[in-house]
């Protein structure tokens, strides 16, 4: 479904829309259910009524499984694990799992990150109980989502990135195969301008830059730099799958390009794809050649080859 945040420019009314796209990942449609012995609710961390998890395990594949974690998105104010894209039965042999986490009107960054890799901990110290395979953990995340699966692919060892006394301490939070749809990877870049579509202020109070940091991007670039995917690339980062629409109005595709090059001068695996007639979102990413792209580059990097 879309998601609209309204942003004041000028004294007019500049609608940005941060699409949650309702697909993406494997996450079963109810009809789908059967084939999945589904936990619902499953309490990760106890700083939020937030942090909270819904999984799914085959019944109709032998385990332990590879486990896809889906991260929503929603401009870091909104959304939750409970409208999880369906994807049917495309990773089929996958166990999946979709999360929520604390949103800005409860904790600015990085409660976000700390969340998510409370989560990964969780579900590794977890893995036995569920039949997961915690050597190999997939991420997948649009928008905000993109943000904080890519957080999670750089920031590995990263110690103010991670919140330990949520939890699983001598678990890593780290992930061996990222999939980022049109999420922000520098946030002091984020307002730049992209043709077609009309410019923005992060610094102004409400916007959803501001409420992330908890300060105008602008007067607090140490922040900024810090809640940036770029900024902690190293060569030891897992392989990523990067898409992004040509025509996204509310992250600059620009975002997606400098995180893959960077990625791609440590020589990290990088696949970026760029939809020229996409926005945030839309047809393009869903189509079923891209689902298989998808689930060809996490069979590649998730499951073990004979």
């Amino acid at each position: 479904e879309d998601m609209r945040f309204v942003l004041k420019l000028g004294g007019m009314a500049l609608i940005a829309a941060l699409i949650l796209s309702s697909f993406g990942m494997a996450i079963p449609s109810h009809a789908q259910e059967d084939n999945y012995q589904v936990h619902r609710n499953l309490v990760y961390a106890s700083l939020s009524k937030r942090n909270v998890l819904d999984l799914y395990i085959p019944l109709d594949h032998e385990g332990p499984f590879p486990l896809v974690v889906w991260v929503h998105g929603g401009g870091w104010e909104s959304g939750s694990k409970n409208n999880p894209p369906e994807f049917q039965g495309v990773l089929a042999g996958y166990a999946l799992a979709s999360l929520s986490y604390r949103l800005t009107d409860e904790a600015s960054f990085p409660a976000q990150i700390h969340d998510v890799k409370a989560a990964i901990r969780w579900l590794r110290a977890n893995a036995a109980a569920y039949n997961i395979d915690p050597e190999h953990i997939g991420v997948w995340g649009g928008s905000a989502g993109g943000h904080l699966v890519s957080m999670l692919g750089t920031t590995g060892g990263i110690p103010e990135m991670e919140d330990l006394s949520m939890g699983n301490p001598d678990q890593s939070s780290q992930v061996q195969a990222v999939v980022d749809w049109y999420g922000p990877s520098e946030i002091s870049t984020l307002d730049e301008p992209t043709e077609g579509c009309r410019s923005f202020n992060m610094d102004r109070p409400g916007s959803v830059v501001y409420k992330l940091l908890g300060c105008p991007p602008g007067s607090c670039p140490d922040k900024a730099a810090a809640a940036s995917p770029i900024t902690y690339v190293t060569p030891d980062d897992p392989p990523f799958l990067i898409q992004q629409g040509q025509r996204d109005c509310s992250v600059p595709y620009t975002q997606s390009q400098k995180l893959a090059k960077a990625l791609e001068a440590v020589g990290v695996s990088v696949q970026l794809t760029l939809f020229p007639k996409a926005g945030h979102g839309g047809r393009d990413f869903r189509e079923m050649s891209n689902m298989l792209l998808i689930k060809a580059f996490f069979d590649e990097h998730l499951i073990e080859q004979p």
